[in-house]
């Protein structure tokens, strides 16, 4: 790289930035004007000397990724958007936190254009930066040629205090460190200042030593307000290491220019009218305008925007000289960067029939891994220290790991993510968003809880991260109630846009991997049990697939009962018994609500149907079943520790004794008389 040049323009630049941070706000009445005045010098530098990417076509595959993790500085990341040409107007920065606005109050991925990951809940975007640098790792690793280098791009990632006080940002950290992504740029706005006022309240670890312990290149720029030549070398030194992510430790002035700069005043409240103006006539703005963006401006990123498509089409040109020579890469990164599945992948699903031996359904999930994994080189992940227990590596999979340490390369597809559930889901969020891969991660349900805030942002964002959840339920046994799910599944099936899956067999699993693996906006959590499940005589992958059905029909039934997972062959003794003595009753399995709630209308009544009481059962809390029920037994507090079977038994999930309790409701419903008519028949569908 040159040596810095300082450009006479950089000045006014800086301070439109800054000017427009402070109307933004102001205009709103609402945000955060102090982190975008302070950062826009390392905004600048680094967009104006250094960041690829083509604001005519945000989604060039090889462009630089940039992530705002302290997202409440998103005004910042809007003015940049709007003065490179992206898809955001003036008008747009006018109706900023706006109702159906594309500048809402977070930075939000698929709103607005140039927006790479969803950021706001600190500490998620630090980690999502770690997945992208993963995913750009081994796509590198896979496709690169020698003289044809394709995929080479940076991450960039701006944390604020508030990022780095999160655990979720450590895990992520460390992780990094080991795994020696030098293709990771991060600069910490060491501004001092949080909500609750100075840092020194509640944050005076020494930073920097904490990173260089997790085994990254720590850099530092002691003025960042004004020293645009340190942090044009600090980047550059950055670039150079190759084999550490580097922290770029920014001292920066919180609301830079504002008369309450370097004061928690001026972190989450709009400046006031006489400040805006007087901070205009102090960087030479007019005073008397708002949202004013001088020519010089504007000409600038217009020609930094030009840099970005003059480097897109230069890579064009590789791409298509490197589909010459090697064809079969070329369509295989083509369809991974689509999302296309590849043809016929579906048929590697194993199937089963009731005489195949009974198996825990975290087995079954195995076998569809060991089947689909070599026909599907996308699918890329791993479990939280508990690849034993999880049963997620095939025994053809390569770890990802940077070659010096002799325990893989950057080539292989399964992810040691050590004990860091919560940095695993943010990190899967991170390698979905950069393309070309399917992330999967896996723990046990229970913990999926401790990971909760990156699935909320799969969810909103609409990452397809498929979750091997093992030890499903008080069925895990001995490990007691710290491990057993009871809330877990309430919780996640009442998640917008995420489909929680509790297989009852080898159909039903291979199902759930087919929904997971086509939703491509849509994360999914695979519920699997410990224990083993006999497979069901009637199930197939195409019935699982209406995420409820039938298991086993009579006429005239007296009771329904409706279950999932480990549950459902407990449901079919009890009808076995209840048949017995002259009850009739009918099985529905329901693995996945989301997707049964899908389905028309007509088949949804043919399946919960009116005529006849249903009776929920499930191994785990009941919150949530009234919407499929009108009667429901499960979980009504912690679990126990004991062998599985006993653990069943002390709760009364048992065939005997869900048939004691289906005849007590077959009672109730004659006793009381008049039409049963089925929970699912209302007068609003949402």
């Amino acid at each position: 790289m040159p040596k810095f040049v300082k450009e006479p323009t950089d000045d006014i630049c800086i301070a439109t930035i800054r000017a427009l941070a402070a109307d933004v706000v102001g205009k709103a009445n609402s945000g955060h004007p102090g982190a975008p005045m302070g950062m826009a010098p390392v905004a600048h530098v680094l967009y104006s000397r250094f960041f690829n990417a083509n604001p005519k076509d945000s989604k060039w595959y090889n462009r630089d990724r940039f992530v705002l993790s302290n997202g409440h500085a998103c005004a910042l990341q809007y003015i940049l958007l709007h003065l490179l040409g992206y898809k955001l107007s003036i008008d747009d920065l006018k109706a900023f936190r706006q109702v159906d606005s594309l500048t809402p109050g977070h930075p939000e991925a698929g709103h607005t254009d140039g927006i790479e990951v969803t950021t706001g809940p600190l500490g998620q975007g630090f980690a999502n930066g770690v997945g992208l640098g993963i995913a750009q790792a081994h796509m590198a690793a896979v496709f690169n040629k020698e003289g044809f280098e394709l995929i080479n791009n940076y991450t960039y990632v701006t944390a604020g205090d508030g990022c780095l006080m999160e655990g979720v940002a450590s895990e992520a950290a460390s992780l990094a460190g080991h795994l020696q992504l030098g293709n990771l740029i991060y600069f910490y706005d060491d501004n001092h200042i949080s909500i609750d006022g100075d840092t020194a309240v509640a944050f005076t670890e020494n930073v920097e030593q904490r990173f260089l312990a997790y085994g990254w290149q720590v850099l530092h720029v002691n003025d960042g307000d004004k020293d645009l030549e340190g942090i044009y070398n600090a980047i550059v030194e950055a670039q150079k290491e190759k084999n550490k992510p580097t922290l770029i430790r920014l001292r920066t002035t919180i609301g830079y220019g504002s008369k309450v700069q370097g004061t928690h005043g001026v972190h989450g409240t709009p400046l006031k009218a006489d400040d805006i103006r007087a901070l205009k006539t102090k960087f030479g703005l007019p005073a008397d305008q708002s949202f004013y963006v001088p020519k010089q401006t504007y000409e600038i990123y217009g020609k930094i925007a030009a840099r970005g498509a003059a480097l897109e089409e230069k890579w064009n040109a590789l791409l298509a000289s490197y589909g010459q020579k090697y064809p079969a890469e070329y369509a295989e990164l083509m369809r991974r960067i689509s999302g296309k599945l590849p043809d016929g992948w579906e048929k590697a699903l194993p199937t089963y029939t009731a005489a195949d031996a009974a198996q825990a359904s975290r087995k079954l999930s195995e076998i569809v891994l060991t089947a689909i994994t070599p026909k599907l080189p996308e699918l890329m992940g791993g479990s939280a220290d508990l690849t034993g227990s999880n049963l997620t590596r095939t025994k053809a999979m390569t770890d990802f790991q940077p070659e010096s340490t002799g325990l893989g390369n950057y080539k292989g597809t399964y992810i040691r993510f050590g004990v860091r559930e919560h940095g695993m889901g943010a990190i899967a969020n991170g390698m979905h968003a950069y393309g070309g891969i399917i992330p999967f991660v896996a723990t046990f349900l229970n913990f999926v809880s401790y990971a909760a805030g990156a699935v909320r942002l799969s969810a909103l964002s609409k990452h397809q991260v498929i979750w091997i959840a093992t030890h499903d339920s008080i069925g895990l046994g001995e490990d007691g109630p710290t491990h057993q799910p009871i809330e877990t599944a309430a919780h996640f099936r009442a998640m917008p846009n995420l489909d929680f899956w509790r297989p009852a067999d080898g159909n039903e699993t291979s199902a759930a991997y087919y929904s997971a693996l086509q939703r491509r906006h849509t994360p999914s959590i695979l519920s699997l049990s410990r224990q083993n499940l006999p497979n069901l005589e009637t199930s197939s992958i195409e019935k699982a697939l209406k995420g409820g059905y039938v298991v086993h029909e009579v006429e005239n039934e007296d009771i329904t009962i409706v279950s999932c997972g480990s549950e459902v062959s407990i449901a079919l003794e009890a009808v076995a018994q209840l048949k017995s003595e002259g009850v009739k009753a009918r099985v529905v399995s329901l693995p996945c609500w989301s997707i049964f709630d899908s389905q028309p209308e007509e088949y949804k009544l043919s399946v919960l149907r009116s005529g006849a009481p249903i009776f929920a059962v499930e191994a785990l809390s009941t919150f949530g079943w009234q919407k499929y029920s009108h009667e429901q037994f499960g979980l009504f507090g912690w679990g126990a520790s004991g062998p599985y079977k006993k653990v069943y038994e002390k709760f009364g999930l048992t065939g005997p004794n869900i048939a004691s309790l289906s005849k007590k409701i077959v009672a109730f419903y004659k006793q009381k008389g008049g039409e049963v008519v089925s929970p699912l028949v209302k007068a609003l569908h949402f």
